[in-house]
């Protein structure tokens, strides 16, 4: 470990706490409006500014509003993710704008993953930006020629499109066998954006293997759902919808950081 890098841990320590506070912060404000707003408890009650970051709010006592509304759990956790990952990739890999751009990857990802697990959407405000930033970044570091990115984008699109389709074919099928309308939804267009922008961050090649492990990680969390709803209740509720986008971006950041480990093993070389 060179100078250099514990320079750029500490550097991402501190980028990671308060980029983690900005997205816990839009991932607040996004869904309910495209205008964010100051940090807020869930009563509507102002944050102090000890608050705004969720770390600090549990270690400082501010975690409860006045009214008695507390923050969850997800705000701390979100920024020593960030946190984590930073300086990683701070102490892993050479200071260089490659892993400056990997940090603003994973903030839309994060942002994208929170929200689609608390609400189930995948918002175009931030999905968009991601893209277009996910572009440039790739057409400045890219480990592959840029048309392997514009290429990822397609196929990420295409493919998952083509899932989407067959959820929306099948989610028809069940509402004909129950005589009824039926409001889950078994893969969402979100989704289909989601993995395009998987594709303009990784490539068309890594996206391979990314989409290969999103499958994997998707069939064991469905699996680990059925299980705790087995021990919880004794049964399950027939085709529940379930969030899928942050298995795409675990495959997705499993592909932009460890790349070469990760072909090298799946392809059994």
């Amino acid at each position: 470990m060179t100078p250099g890098n514990l320079l750029f841990a500490i550097f991402g320590a501190v980028a990671g706490l308060l980029l983690g506070g900005v997205v816990n912060w839009l991932a607040d404000t996004f869904p309910q409006r495209f205008i964010p707003q100051a940090p807020k408890y869930l009563d509507g009650a102002l944050r102090p500014r000890k608050a705004w970051s969720g770390l600090l709010a549990f270690l400082t006592g501010a975690r409860k509003s006045a009214g008695g509304a507390k923050l969850s759990w997800r705000y701390p956790l979100v920024e020593i993710g960030m946190i984590a990952l930073y300086v990683y990739i701070a102490l892993a890999f050479p200071v260089s704008i490659r892993s400056v751009i990997w940090m603003i990857n994973i903030v839309f990802l994060m942002l994208i993953t929170v929200i689609d697990l608390e609400h189930r959407l995948i918002l175009y405000v931030v999905i968009v930006p991601a893209c277009v930033v996910a572009l440039v970044g790739s057409a400045i570091v890219g480990v592959v020629p840029f048309q392997d990115y514009l290429i990822g984008g397609a196929v990420g699109f295409g493919l998952f499109f083509i899932f989407f389709l067959g959820g929306v074919l099948f989610i028809s099928v069940m509402a004909s066998a129950r005589g009824e309308a039926v409001d889950e939804v078994a893969f969402g267009f979100g989704d289909v954006l989601l993995a395009t922008l998987s594709g303009f961050m990784l490539g068309w090649q890594a996206l391979i293997f990314a989409i290969l492990l999103t499958v994997f990680l998707g069939a064991f969390g469905a699996i680990m759902y059925l299980v705790v709803q087995w021990i919880g209740r004794g049964k399950y509720v027939m085709f529940t919808a379930l969030p899928y986008g942050q298995y795409i971006v675990i495959g997705t950041l499993i592909m932009l950081i460890w790349r070469e480990p990760v072909r090298i093993m799946l392809q059994g070389r």
